[in-house]
């Protein structure tokens, strides 16, 4: 009776090994690779799968068959399934580093961007404050306009302003006709309403000048006052820092009375507003203009200054 019972006992001692030995079941690598797939899954999305991944083989698959027995074909169809689960595994988990990877540089570059724009920004900023500060420093100075009250009626104690006036800018009417005629009654007539106009931009009232001098324009279109009117529009803007404005009212006085008293001055002007938008080439056009079209006729007051301001410009 021994030896049967040894012969067990030396079975059993050999058994166990052997079943310590036996190759992982499908169910346990199932099982496996689901934990594994749950694991990427929190980490392509963190906050909840769209649509829960759910394995093709569930737990309750047959177990494969004992060790030393063949495979049977459902057996071999599970494992070759769960090598290809294994295998998408793989590279789903291979997408996900590369996806981490791509968003790093995202952001990356995006940070980048921000800084890029940041100092872009500052660098407009910088440069549209400079040109203000240029624009304001180039400005020619305040010229004083023709002045019309020395034209209605005679002012013996402001003979001397008269002729200090008429040094920095002529007179626009003959002497003799400045002593003759009567006052004219205020906003009934052009020259009155230019006069009010121009005493507003004389004192730097530019806002309230502008419209004054406007009504010029439309109320007495082909009065002699409406050119001045007209020209000085264009100055009130530019004295008030508006060059844009400035050159478009300009441009129109020259364009719309080119034989104008002061058609020659909107040219000159127009050159000046130019200068302040930073467009030499078009405000050397302007002063081309003016010495074509006007040359030997243009006023001392122009030729005068006309030199410089081509200079300003970088006229050839």
């Amino acid at each position: 009776m021994r030896v049967p019972f040894v012969a067990a006992l030396m079975a059993a001692s050999i058994a166990v090994p052997a079943a310590a030995q036996r190759p992982e079941t499908p169910e346990k690598r199932l099982e496996r690779i689901e934990q594994q797939l749950r694991a990427v899954q929190r980490k392509v999305f963190p906050s909840g799968a769209p649509e829960e991944v759910t394995p093709e083989i569930t737990p309750g698959s047959p177990a494969a068959a004992p060790g030393g027995v063949p495979a049977t074909a459902p057996v071999a169809d599970l494992t070759a399934r769960i090598d290809a689960l294994e295998a998408q595994l793989r590279q789903l988990t291979g997408q996900a580093e590369e996806n981490g990877h791509r968003l790093a540089l995202t952001e990356e570059a995006l940070k980048q961007l921000r800084e890029t724009t940041a100092s872009r920004l500052a660098a407009v900023e910088q440069a549209q404050t400079a040109a203000q500060q240029q624009a304001q420093a180039t400005t020619p100075p305040r010229l004083p306009e023709a002045v019309p009250e020395d034209k209605p009626v005679r002012r013996a104690a402001a003979s001397a302003t008269r002729k200090k006036a008429a040094a920095a800018d002529p007179e626009w009417v003959p002497a003799e006709r400045a002593e003759a005629e009567p006052a004219a009654t205020a906003g009934s007539t052009a020259e009155a309403a230019y006069n009010e106009g121009f005493h507003l931009w004389e004192q730097k009232n530019y806002r309230a000048a502008i419209p004054k001098l406007q009504a010029v324009t439309r109320t007495w279109p082909n009065d002699r006052f409406a050119s001045w009117a007209g020209n000085l529009v264009g100055r009130a803007y530019l004295d008030d820092g508006n060059p844009a404005a400035a050159a478009k009212a300009l441009l129109a006085n020259y364009e719309a009375n080119p034989k104008g008293e002061r058609a020659a001055d909107s040219l000159f002007f127009l050159g000046q507003a130019l200068v302040a938008l930073k467009k030499p080439s078009d405000a050397c056009k302007a002063y081309d203009e003016l010495k074509d079209v006007y040359g030997a006729t243009m006023r001392d007051w122009l030729k005068q200054r006309l030199p410089a301001a081509r200079a300003a410009a970088k006229c050839g």
